[in-house]
């Protein structure tokens, strides 16, 4: 596989950054994640770290090198992520689970599939055109007086979401795919700070029209100046797809042609070939709270100074 990728995430306006985001890949398969924390509900940004940790560690697993079931493993990887945020809520004691979003991607020969769940998106365009993207779980992108065995009520906030991970119900997720991947296809999975400022023909000609490398802080930077002050966090990966018959070096390229069997890379923290098995003990998650909250503490300054720009 060759393919070129670039990954970008900020915090906006919020006080602290509840997005996450990374991808790993092995000489045969490679895996994309964005998952979003969900405010109005406690530790966002842990469900979104140990959505990612799961899946990502899930996928250092079974990828040998590639996945045997790209399908099941989507399906059965989200529902573990989901059943150790509710641990997690269970095991401190918290009388509200966090939650988050999620959209993952999987590239295996010469294909694409993908499942989400919430409202965090993938995108995929060629040639210029967008091809698809994904429809979020909300009232607002649904039929209209029925979602998924929901009533509609007349008076509802019609972008509030019906399911995501660490809800009290089953989450609602859809699965698509294999696609068949082309030269020069775009792919792009996003959190909604990211879509919610720009439109679909502005995501739709960055995302064609440059490199991702340029594309992805494109992309972010201009959602994040119509976001403003009180702006959501911002964060995207982007990968350009390039068959090994017609490849022409990039910035940001990788070749997993050259990897030895066994060998995996990631950018998800935390998950390493050597790193600790997919389920989770207590120690590991209370590791990563810790490591979280210690990060929101720094990023906050202290009274009567200003933190620098």
């Amino acid at each position: 596989m060759k393919f070129s990728v670039f990954q970008l995430s900020r915090k906006g306006g919020r006080a602290n950054n509840e997005d996450r985001m990374g991808y790993c890949y092995t000489s045969g398969s490679a895996l994309f994640l964005v998952a979003d924390g969900m405010g109005g509900h406690p530790q966002g940004e842990v469900a979104a770290e140990l959505a990612l940790q799961v899946i990502a560690a899930l996928f250092r697993d079974e990828a040998e090198p590639e996945l045997p079931d790209v399908g099941a493993f989507l399906s059965a990887a989200l529902m573990t992520a989901h059943r150790q945020i509710l641990r997690h809520a269970v095991r401190t004691g918290m009388a509200d689970a966090p939650r988050t979003t999620v959209v993952a991607a999987v590239v295996q020969n010469g294909t694409v599939s993908w499942i989400h769940c919430g409202d965090s998106r993938l995108y995929m365009a060629r040639r210029g055109t967008l091809l698809v993207r994904t429809l979020d779980h909300s009232f607002s992108e649904r039929r209209p007086g029925l979602v998924a065995g929901f009533k509609l009520p007349r008076r509802v906030n019609r972008n509030v979401l019906f399911t995501c991970l660490g809800s009290p119900t089953k989450p609602v997720f859809e699965l698509t795919g294999p696609v068949a991947l082309h030269q020069g296809d775009r792919l792009l999975l996003c959190s909604d700070g990211l879509w919610g400022s720009l439109s679909e023909a502005d995501i739709t000609f960055h995302l064609s029209q440059k490199p991702v490398n340029q594309a992805v802080p494109a992309l972010v930077e201009n959602a994040l100046l119509k976001g403003g002050a009180r702006g959501d966090n911002v964060t995207a990966i982007a990968l350009e797809w390039e068959s090994p018959d017609d490849f022409q070096s990039t910035v940001g390229f990788i070749s997993t042609d050259s990897l030895p069997a066994g060998v995996f890379e990631s950018t998800v923290e935390g998950v390493w070939p050597d790193s600790a098995p997919v389920v989770l003990d207590d120690a590991a998650i209370d590791r990563s709270v810790a490591e979280i909250n210690g990060v929101i503490r720094r990023s906050i300054p202290k009274k009567g100074q200003v933190k620098p720009h």
